[in-house]
């Protein structure tokens, strides 16, 4: 007898639909031997952030709080090349019992058309039957430095999602 595992997606606003933007990828893992809440702590303290991604630096909250994030903390940080973008966290849902843990972040770099740059990056952790953790990350990207992304082969916003996964896995086996 087979039993169905119903997944959870993650919950996006109009806006940040995929597909209706410039860029747009999808990474997930699922493994065993790890919990959501094992994983949660290093996806929501950006201290550990650079110690398991190293595509991502010059981390701050303006608001002098950090580095745990929490509902509606600003903070800004540099990735693939740009200038610290400015962020929001506009959801998170710590994971609990059957509830997935949800984290998302909007984020933005201003400036002329060729430099405007209007992102939603979102996590989705939950725990599934037999011992295992799901851990899915989406981003929509909205501008011309997003299509410039989308248009390299392979999408490196793809791959170095994928290595922020595998180094959030590692550092939770730790």
């Amino acid at each position: 007898m087979t039993t169905a595992t119903v997944e959870n997606a993650i919950l996006w606003p109009e806006h940040y639909l995929p597909g209706t933007g410039d860029n747009f990828v999808s990474n997930e893992v699922i493994v065993s031997g790890l919990t959501a809440e094992d994983v949660w702590h290093y996806l929501v303290d950006t201290s550990t952030w650079e110690s398991y991604y190293q595509n991502v630096s010059d981390i701050a909250f303006p608001g002098g709080d950090g580095p745990r994030l929490t509902a509606e903390i600003d903070f800004s940080f540099s990735t693939f090349g740009f200038p610290p973008l400015s962020a929001q966290v506009v959801e998170l849902v710590p994971p609990a019992d059957a509830t997935p843990g949800r984290l998302a972040w909007t984020a933005r770099q201003d400036g002329g058309p060729e430099e405007r740059l209007d992102v939603r990056h979102a996590w989705l952790v939950e725990n599934l039957p037999g011992g295992r953790v799901r851990i899915l990350t989406q981003e929509v990207q909205h501008g011309e430095p997003a299509a410039a992304l989308a248009a390299q082969r392979p999408n490196p916003m793809l791959n170095g999602h994928q290595a922020w996964l595998d180094g959030l896995v590692a550092a939770a086996r730790d």
